[in-house]
């Protein structure tokens, strides 16, 4: 394992960002707590997802149910296809998923694993139990969708949904409604996904419950442009496509959005724009630009509904690259699907007269996956301290106030500056415990990017003293100035220097 994966872990579970659930039962895995930092944490990438790829583009936002009847993904292909192979030692019995024991034994990325590869493999004796090192048997599918019985009498069949994006799809008539008939249309949503994973592994980038954040764009086929392209159409990014790597081919090429969409290496317009806005999302939360590709999925892994996917991934250090974000073109895969099924009329109407059922573009992110790269990146040490250097738009907490000592009247006078930072809308942690040398240290530990201090000088003239989490440096201001301030510092309006006069000059 990696330092700072082994680090991150240790001070996630110590500091409350996230531990295993159920531990007083010894846990089950594939499921984390997350405690009051992770829970912030959590809640700002979201927010900030919701501001990039909701607000600014005027999409519609929708809350569909978790639990869905199983005509749902008859339709959509999922209890057809949601399967992945399973391994069974015919000595100990322990089960595990093949293509990741076959990643981990051989070193054939799982990606590239396809069902007959599976079955040729586990036939040749090339895979062996990772427990006792006896044969398997032979490879058996393995539906990972939960199925629940919906009613008293259990009369219907129902699955939690694995992705969110069905809920789109099936309200689709209701919100194009909704939005005059207009087209482009996007739908959100954000919610708790599913899936039954037959070896959880690797804290929280596989799990069995998690939150996703998904779009789903609907268009014209015939008016594929979209208007916004030219925002990110000179922004170079590192791709990996499906040809590249069915060369051999293992380094990204750099290439501007534009040129990538019209050699045609990015099928859908729109696809190619959400691929630049979630660059400028993924780089908001301080993951930096070397350390970001899009790789496209190859036929075997390639989703049931896509004709092309790219995959948005992070570089860490212990895993190496790590899929956070999804971009499929999914065609009218889906609302044809519901159209057979259900026998209602998914099409559009032209202006010609002509009818049609729209194409969609997919961006779908794991919200728990960029919590643990948002901490795993923003991890550093300064003299011996642990640092969690988030960018200030996500940090859980946004200042501290801590009183030099607790006697004298400073913790009276410290609880007045809290609420008065409070009432201005800041999350404040007050803290009055230990030495202020390690009353800081856990304030940076904790990620929050301002220390304020209350001291005597505070009981004098009203001034306290700024601590920058980063760099340590101090500055001196007046209380009744901090609220306009420390809030336009969080947006970054201003620089640390702006906040105040340097402690020494006072």
């Amino acid at each position: 394992m990696g330092e700072a994966y082994e680090k991150v872990l240790e001070i996630a579970s110590r500091r409350g960002f996230f531990w295993p659930s159920f531990e007083i039962y010894g846990g089950i895995g594939g499921f984390y707590t997350y405690g009051n930092l992770g829970t912030r944490l959590k809640r700002n990438i979201e927010e900030l997802w919701r501001e990039i790829f909701v607000r600014r583009h005027g999409f519609y936002e929708i809350e569909d149910p978790i639990i869905n009847p199983s005509r749902v993904f008859e339709a959509s292909g999922h209890l057809t296809h949601f399967r992945e192979y399973v391994l069974e030692c015919a000595r100990c019995g322990r089960i595990v998923r093949a293509d990741h024991l076959i990643e981990e034994q051989l070193g054939i990325p799982a990606q590239s694993i396809d069902g007959r590869e599976v079955e040729r493999l586990v036939g040749e004796g090339k895979v062996r139990c990772p427990n006792c090192d006896a044969e398997l048997k032979a490879p058996v599918t393995f539906l990972t969708m939960f199925q629940t019985k919906i009613g008293a009498k259990g009369e219907e069949v129902g699955y939690a949904r694995p992705e969110a994006a069905q809920g789109m799809f099936l309200n689709f008539r209701r919100c194009i409604r909704q939005a005059r008939g207009a087209l482009p249309l996007g739908l959100a949503q954000v919610g708790k996904v599913l899936r039954n994973e037959i070896a959880p592994r690797r804290g929280l980038f596989r799990l069995r419950e998690f939150t996703i954040m998904e779009v789903e764009l609907f268009f014209d086929p015939q008016n594929p442009s979209c208007p916004w392209f030219d925002r990110v159409k000179e922004e170079e990014v590192a791709i990996l496509t499906e040809e590249m790597q069915e060369r051999g081919e293992r380094k990204p090429v750099r290439i501007t959005l534009g040129e990538a969409s019209s050699k045609g290496l990015i099928k859908a317009e729109w696809q190619a724009y959400f691929m630049g806005v979630s660059k400028e999302f993924i780089t908001m939360l301080g993951i930096p630009e070397e350390r970001q590709r899009f790789r496209g999925h190859l036929p075997e892994e390639r989703a049931h509904y896509s004709v092309q996917t790219f995959d948005h991934e992070i570089h860490l250090e212990n895993w190496g690259w790590i899929e956070v974000a999804g971009h499929a073109y999914r065609t009218d895969y889906d609302l044809s699907a519901h159209q057979r099924h259900s026998g209602v009329d998914m099409t559009l109407l032209r202006s010609d007269g002509s009818r049609f059922i729209p194409h969609v573009v997919e961006p779908s992110f794991g919200l728990d996956r960029l919590v643990h790269v948002a901490l795993e990146t923003s991890f550093r040490t300064m003299e011996g301290r642990n640092i969690l250097a988030f960018p200030r738009s996500i940090a859980p907490i946004n200042i501290s106030v801590l009183p030099l000592v607790a006697k004298d009247g400073l913790p009276e006078k410290a609880r007045e500056v809290q609420r008065i930072l409070m009432d201005a809308g800041l999350v404040v942690e007050y803290d009055e415990r230990g030495s202020i040398g390690r009353r800081y240290a856990r304030s940076d530990e904790a990620g929050t990017p301002l220390a304020l201090t209350v001291d005597y000088q505070t009981l004098e003239d009203g001034t306290v003293t700024l601590r920058d989490r980063d760099s340590w440096r101090q500055v001196r201001q007046r209380i009744d100035a901090l609220p306009p301030l420390i809030c336009r510092y969080l947006k970054g309006e201003i620089g640390f220097s702006e906040l105040g006069i340097p402690a020494g000059d006072v």
